[in-house]
């Protein structure tokens, strides 16, 4: 197996096959040295900016809390008025609206500490009759009392920009005093389903309704981009080469269809003719028929048109390349530990993605191997619960072995 990038000639490829195929890892790498994050921002409402990658950085355009307050319910007093007070000697003061010296406001928490309160005495250990209250706990000042920026301080920075925000970090903006920020536009990522069999509904014998380009679609939307779903683009170099040429403006262009050996398969040869192929022949299964490649600057990934070798090749290129695009983080797939029921079947060399079922309801779970090849029935990935990954250095795994089940539909 070649240890180097392979882009082997189309044309030779017709006549070999995928002798050679390129790592995985040295794929994704070369692909994503050739992606380029975008710098388009814009200010957008808190309410719209969950998930979103902030573009500079965010600081406090105020203290909270912004008053000193109470941080229990009880009485406000001076804490030198309490020094000691005890259950069997409490020390008593006269309940007011005002604390003076020898008085106390009742409070709750989060009320406003009233000017001359220095600290707050639990309404526990506290106990009124009529105008006045017996304290049976010395307080210290400052006891029970959040000052002026105990939770963020004027001016402090708060998120730095590249940090994708949740909802806790979104009602710590508003918090502070601000209602927008600043994120990253979401990458633009151009769709193009090739093929000249594809038909969009109804299919007569012969055709084949187009189901990789709306997977992919919804796929960049799920993977935080927003998605241009063209149309079907025929089997012809010259109108692949348009289709292709118009959308350059993208972050990336990915067509699916067509990235393979046979007479049909042009995209390899539209890429290198518009740019440069980095990588044609992938050693992982299902899916090595993919292309990566740059056409003035903008990364373009031919995506095979089997369904299932589609989606694997989504999971391992498309995604990282977006992410990286966007500025979004790149995370790994959640996994759950089980026991294999069956085998699995690798070939060595070759980094393979077996679609399971997972069985968590007695006991431990268990997978259950569906395929591991079968890259056109898109049946069996639709109705797999994840797939276990076997790596190169490993030729399968025997039934019983403890296997990690990637859940790769996850959405962050």
């Amino acid at each position: 197996m070649a240890t180097a990038l392979t882009t082997m000639s189309n044309e030779s490829r017709r006549s070999t096959g995928f002798t050679d195929r390129t790592p995985v890892a040295a794929a994704r790498e070369a692909l994503l040295a050739a992606v380029t994050p975008h710098e388009r921002t814009e200010q957008i409402p808190l309410r719209d900016a969950d998930e979103r990658v902030v573009a500079s950085t965010v600081t406090a355009e105020r203290p909270v809390p912004h008053y000193r307050r109470a941080a229990m319910d009880g009485f406000a007093v001076r804490a030198e008025d309490t020094f000691g007070a005890s259950r069997r000697s409490p020390a008593t003061l006269r309940v007011d609206e005002a604390v003076t010296a020898g008085t106390a406001t009742r409070v709750h928490t989060g009320s406003e500490l009233p000017e001359g309160a220095d600290a707050v005495v639990m309404v526990e250990e506290a106990d009124r009759t009529g105008d006045s209250v017996a304290v049976f706990d010395a307080v210290a000042g400052g006891e029970n009392v959040a000052p002026v920026g105990e939770d963020v301080a004027a001016g402090q920075t708060l998120y730095e920009a590249g940090h994708r925000l949740r909802p806790s970090d979104l009602g710590l903006v508003k918090s502070v005093g601000r209602d927008a920020v600043e994120v990253y536009e979401r990458p633009r990522v151009s769709v193009l389903p090739t093929g000249e069999e594809l038909v969009q509904d109804d299919p007569d014998p012969g055709e084949v309704v187009e189901t990789n380009g709306q997977t992919v679609t919804q796929y960049v939307e799920r993977w935080g981009g927003e998605a241009t779903y063209r149309d079907v683009v025929t089997d012809d170099a010259d109108a692949l080469r348009d289709a292709i040429g118009e959308d350059l403006d993208h972050d990336l262009v990915v067509t699916t269809g067509g990235s393979s050996v046979g007479e049909r398969d042009l995209l390899p040869e539209v890429v290198e003719d518009l740019g440069e192929v980095l990588v044609h022949g992938v050693a992982l299964k299902p899916g090595h028929p993919v292309a990566l490649g740059v056409v003035a600057g903008t990364p373009v990934l031919a995506l095979p048109g089997y369904p299932v070798a589609c989606i694997v090749n989504a999971v391992q290129f498309l995604r990282p390349a977006l992410r990286r695009a966007g500025h979004l983080p790149q995370t790994a797939p959640p996994t759950t530990d089980a026991e294999l029921t069956r085998k699995i079947a690798s070939e060595p060399g070759t980094r393979t993605f077996a679609r399971v079922e997972l069985d968590e309801e007695d006991g431990e779970p268990t997978a259950t191997p569906t395929r591991t090849g079968g890259a056109g029935v898109l049946s069996s990935v639709a109705l797999a619960d994840g797939w276990v990954v076997v790596p190169e250095s490993v030729e399968g795994y025997d039934a019983g072995t403890t296997v990690a089940v990637e859940h790769w539909e996850w959405s962050q």
